[in-house]
């Protein structure tokens, strides 16, 4: 399974899952260019990132595989099961949608004062019930990237707009969101579960935005149930 992190963030915003699916799959959680621990300058477009993303799987002989994504990761994971649907086992999309309008306030806050716009966004993206010190770290991690690289990410979720093909995804998915997420509210993840054959989707109470680590054990058991679904359905297909 490879997963992807969303504006400003790296790999480690899927720790949670890491530890709690490491005994179901091999998972691969990626730091986009201009993110984490990775250099390089950050995608401009989500078509960029999706190529960027396929590039890795390429260079670690992987084929097929499970995608998962969070945000703009989430739009990441949609353009590569568009563009390279005989790869993708699964879909899992997290807080995301088919489309990632972006409040132009925020956008042009954040081409002025990059601490403010940041400020902005975070009290949008984390929800009202997260514990404090996790409120802290989010916003901290978030605010270290670089000048620019926010405001680059959400630049590309502006312009991501899939909703027209979004139906001619066939690989399974789970579409899963906090039930007080702002940024991207249920009804984006209900979009997706009705355009999408036979996706389900999964609303957690009393999260925002980042709901893998805000409610971990729910988003986990999530996928986790999704995952063992994927398995059952590969080895009951004749041949498995």
């Amino acid at each position: 399974m490879c997963l992807v992190h969303g504006t400003g963030g790296s790999s480690a915003v899927w720790a949670p899952q890491l530890d709690g699916l490491a005994d179901l799959a091999h998972i691969v959680a990626v730091d986009l260019p201009g993110h984490g621990r990775s250099d390089g300058s950050i995608p401009k477009r989500i078509e960029d990132a999706a190529a960027l993303v396929a590039d890795v799987l390429d260079a670690l002989r992987i084929g097929r595989i499970v995608i998962g994504g969070h945000s703009m990761g989430g739009a990441i994971a949609q353009q590569f099961a568009l563009t390279y649907p005989d790869r993708v086992d699964g879909l899992i999309l997290v807080g995301t949608g088919a489309r990632l309008r972006v409040l132009p306030r925020l956008l042009d806050l954040l081409a002025r004062d990059n601490a403010k716009g940041v400020e902005l966004l975070m009290s949008l993206a984390i929800g009202a019930k997260a514990p404090a010190d996790l409120r802290t770290a989010l916003h901290r991690s978030t605010a270290d990237n670089p000048p620019g690289v926010v405001l680059g990410d959400l630049q590309a979720c502006d312009a991501f707009d899939v909703m027209a093909r979004i139906s001619t995804v066939a690989a399974p998915t789970l579409a899963i969101c906090g039930e007080e997420d702002q940024l991207t509210p249920p009804k984006y993840s209900r979009f997706l579960g009705e355009h999408i054959r036979g996706a389900s989707v999964v609303v957690v109470a009393g999260a925002g935005h980042y709901v893998q680590v805000e409610k971990p054990d729910e988003t986990t058991a999530a996928m986790r149930e999704f995952l063992v679904g994927l398995r059952r359905r590969a080895i009951s297909a004749p041949g498995g």
